[in-house]
């Protein structure tokens, strides 16, 4: 449906159709993962250390989109329960190193396996090419958008370039 104003067409709107699609993500992610006791941050920061140990607070929150605190609080709460282990000191600078533990990582295979399947469900209706293509031009949107641009630097595409309707 088009509009007869200046602004966004939210038929045809990539920026929202991407949003579209990690609301759905992230609401079938919690979903799967409620049941085993953790959400995205819990299920993020565990899946980070299990392929990079030793990451300090601020790295893993940065690496789930969440502040420093929250992730202090977060962590606080996995070593508690015995997810992972800090060290009390610090090797260098200020910042303690985590490390997932034996019942970390058991935790963090079930949630794997949980999300597993919500990525195959996602991506069911593409075959291989169309997984390739959406995957590479998602990248390249990412890409885009953390390139500072100077304000001017290029003008904004014409929304009447766009397709009338991408479903």
């Amino acid at each position: 449906m088009s509009q007869d104003r200046d602004g966004i067409d939210l038929e045809t709107s990539m920026g929202y159709l991407v949003k579209d699609v990690s609301s759905a993500l992230r609401s079938a992610m919690e979903d799967v993962l409620r049941p085993l006791g953790m959400n995205i941050t819990h299920y993020s920061c565990l899946e980070l250390l299990a392929q990079r140990p030793g990451l300090s607070n601020s790295e893993l929150a940065r690496g789930t989109f969440v502040t420093r605190q929250s992730m202090n609080v977060l962590l606080q709460t996995l070593e508690r329960d015995g997810e992972v282990t800090r060290a009390s000191t610090p090797a260098a600078g200020k910042a303690l190193p985590t490390e997932l533990t034996a019942r970390g990582r058991e935790r963090l295979a079930a949630a794997t396996a949980a999300v597993r399947g919500v990525e195959l469900r996602m991506l069911a209706g593409l075959d291989d090419t169309d997984r390739l293509t959406t995957f590479r031009a998602l990248r390249r949107m990412a890409r885009s958008l953390r390139q500072p641009r100077a304000v001017g630097d290029e003008p904004a595409p014409d929304p009447a370039s766009y397709p009338p309707s991408l479903s």
